[in-house]
């Protein structure tokens, strides 16, 4: 059987929007590993108690969470990465949440790139 030459990239994004998911197949027969990459970008709607957060679900658990103070100044944001591998027949379902306070989504973006 031929071998995969080029890595996967999948990348999913959305402006304005506080939900995000990206569900990558499964290969019937490699084991892949993935570098995920997820961004929020945020704008404070007030120039007080502003705060955003970001909650990561890998196949429907938590993989990650955490909230900040939103800068005053206007946009801020949020980033977080990590590796996962997928066996072979399994899907990865990944999903990202924002959570806002007196701050407005801009741009949630996730993207998964496979390590060669």
């Amino acid at each position: 059987m031929p071998s995969r030459t080029t890595p996967e990239r999948w990348v999913a994004e959305t402006e304005g929007r506080s939900l995000l998911k990206l569900d990558i197949p499964p290969d019937a027969v490699r084991t892949r590993s993935f570098e995920i990459s997820c961004s929020l970008q945020v704008q404070a709607r007030e120039a007080t108690d502003a705060w955003h957060g970001l909650k990561v679900l890998v196949d429907g658990a938590q993989q990650w969470a955490r909230r900040v103070p939103t800068h005053e100044s206007g946009r801020d944001s949020l980033d977080v990465r990590f590796r996962k591998t997928v066996e072979p027949g399994q899907p990865l379902r990944l999903s990202v949440q924002a959570e806002l306070h007196r701050a407005a989504p801009v741009t949630l973006q996730l993207v998964a790139e496979e390590e060669t």
